[in-house]
């Protein structure tokens, strides 16, 4: 066989895939092969014999109308294509539509697989129907009515009526529309994706039902998301309560909600309807909360639900729930006394469940958990090797970008895109709770540290050291970092803060790469940033940052 050179040509004018197409084939034509056209990039990757003419090839790809800008050679591997199976009805087969299933399909169709998308319900899944977009434009209109009327200035005379929730929730489902169409619906035909309404159902190893409709796969991706889990408590299957989806929707505040749970959705929402001017109880089975942070930590959230009024029931046992007329009451023990918790509204956020009942995944050879979620292996691949897994349906990390990460290793390790299967790396995830002040989390706590061996030291900075909240008169907070002992090695980063999230980012990237503490204090931070508390928490390692000048660090 003669052996065969990698060239990337830059074009200008590709606009859709229709571009590509016209691309590959004029390359084509001009004796290229493998050509791998991608009109985002505005390149296309091809192989080419050594004889092969680039002049020629340029003008090829004037002919169709676009404007090559430069040709070279390139070293690195050819992605692989999706080899072509006429056996099958597609080459891959994505039940749901959500992040994963999305991620999963495009990275598929890149590849020049058939590709089917399979949705019994909303296209787009949770996050942009359900979760995140609608709860935090929510969250942010809450909380932008309570600072109208308790602001940290004095001399600013703010103040606000009783919110328009019909208006609000009216302004979130417009927001949630448009993402839905240019985010998702929009794609199917943009990547040439066949979608297929209906519920999908297993009826052996390697055919799935749709509908009356019959179809075959090379290989599938379940995708299929999470739904709230209802917990088993006497009298809840009788009474109204609300999810994390109908809260969202109301357009009258509760006077008093009861809130089953008390993980991060718990304390989005109860702090939401407390904004709201409801009452707000927490309910949690667990001694601890928020479990994940560390003490110093926790002691803070603990006191900002305390501030903003919002009460918290720990190791709480659940006796019954029962409604009379427009009351509900929760009778729980609490310290062997038992007690009633009366309000108008329950919210049940007590985790969540794979959405996998109607799968038949028995026939499908597929091996299920506990909570009946698909089991996978570090490639996402289950008991089936011809069904991979991705998204909230594996009971990991409950976030849109893991699913999104996982769809896109599922769809190459389905298809074998790359020279060997690639393993989804989870170490370094992270996390951020909407409240006011928002919480978040990456990498390791120091009890979890501890728990796995690792000598660690760790720095607490309040919040009142950093300038930033100073000046915005918000100083309830704290950034903690946790480190080895003998590398100065960051292992794991907690904030509480406005802005949590954003300062995260920066404390992910320390923690995936390496970084040390002598990486953070020498580096140049912004000052009068949220970010410069953690250049000031490594500080705080080995310095009192109360006796330093600003940015004397």
């Amino acid at each position: 066989m003669t052996e065969q050179t990698q060239y990337q040509m830059d074009i200008q004018g590709m606009t859709c895939t229709d571009c590509e197409i016209h691309v590959a084939k004029a390359l084509e034509g001009a004796g290229a092969s493998a050509v791998r056209a991608n009109f985002r990039r505005g390149e296309a990757i091809f192989l080419a014999a050594p004889n092969f003419s680039l002049d020629q090839a340029r003008d090829a790809v004037k002919a169709v109308g676009y404007h090559p800008r430069g040709i070279r050679e390139v070293t690195a591997a050819l992605p692989k294509t999706a080899v072509s199976d006429p056996t099958v009805d597609y080459e891959f087969v994505v039940i749901g539509s959500g992040s994963a299933a999305f991620a999963a399909a495009i990275e598929a169709r890149g590849a020049g697989a058939r590709v089917a998308m399979i949705e019994r319900g909303t296209i787009g899944g949770t996050c942009v129907n359900i979760g995140c977009v609608p709860s935090k434009t929510m969250l942010r209109a809450a909380q932008i009515h309570h600072r109208a009327v308790y602001n940290p200035f004095r001399g600013l005379q703010t103040h606000a009526a009783a919110p328009d929730l019909a208006t609000v929730v009216a302004e979130k489902d417009a927001l949630v529309e448009s993402l839905r169409q240019h985010k998702y619906v929009d794609l199917i035909a943009e990547y040439d994706i066949d979608l297929i309404r209906g519920e999908a159902r297993f009826l052996d190893d390697r055919r799935l039902q749709v509908g009356e409709r019959v179809l075959t796969g090379g290989r599938y991706l379940i995708a299929t998301g999470a739904r709230p889990r209802i917990p088993e408590i006497p009298g809840l299957d009788q009474v109204s309560y609300l999810s994390s989806t109908s809260a969202l929707n109301l357009t009258t505040r509760p006077e008093h909600l009861i809130v089953i749970g008390s993980g991060y959705i718990a304390l989005e929402l109860g702090q939401l309807f407390r904004q709201w001017g409801s009452q707000v109880t927490l309910i949690q089975r667990s001694s601890v909360l928020m479990a994940a942070y560390d003490g110093e930590v926790r002691s803070v959230i603990a006191d900002m639900l305390h501030d903003a009024g919002i009460e918290v029931i720990h190791s709480a046992t659940y006796e019954r729930i029962e409604e009379r007329g427009t009351e509900k009451r929760v009778h729980v023990t609490v310290g062997g006394a038992t007690r009633v918790v009366r309000g108008d509204a329950i919210l049940v956020a007590a985790g969540r469940d794979p959405n996998t009942e109607a799968l038949n995944l028995a026939a499908a050879g597929v091996t299920v958990g506990a909570q009946h979620q698909p089991l996978f292996d570090e490639h996402l691949q289950s008991s089936n090797p011809r069904v991979f897994v991705a998204g909230d349906v594996t009971l990991g990390p409950q976030f849109v970008y893991v699913a999104a990460y996982e769809g896109k290793i599922a769809a190459r390790n389905a298809l074998e895109l790359g020279d060997r299967a690639t393993a989804v790396d989870l170490e370094v995830v992270p996390a951020v709770t909407f409240t006011e002040p928002a919480l978040a989390k990456v990498g390791l706590s120091q009890d979890e540290a501890e728990r796995e061996g690792l000598a660690v030291k760790s720095s607490v900075l309040p919040l009142e050291a950093v300038a930033r909240a100073l000046a915005n008169r918000e100083t309830r907070g704290v950034i903690k970092l946790v480190a080895e002992v003998d590398t100065g090695r960051l292992r794991g980063a907690q904030v509480v803060a406005e802005n949590a999230g954003e300062v995260i980012y920066a404390a992910t990237l320390a923690v995936k790469h390496g970084l040390t503490v002598a990486d953070l204090t020498d580096t140049l931070a912004p000052y009068l940033t949220m970010a410069e508390g953690l250049k000031l928490a490594a500080l705080t390692f080995d310095k009192d940052v109360a006796k330093l000048s600003c940015c004397a660090g």
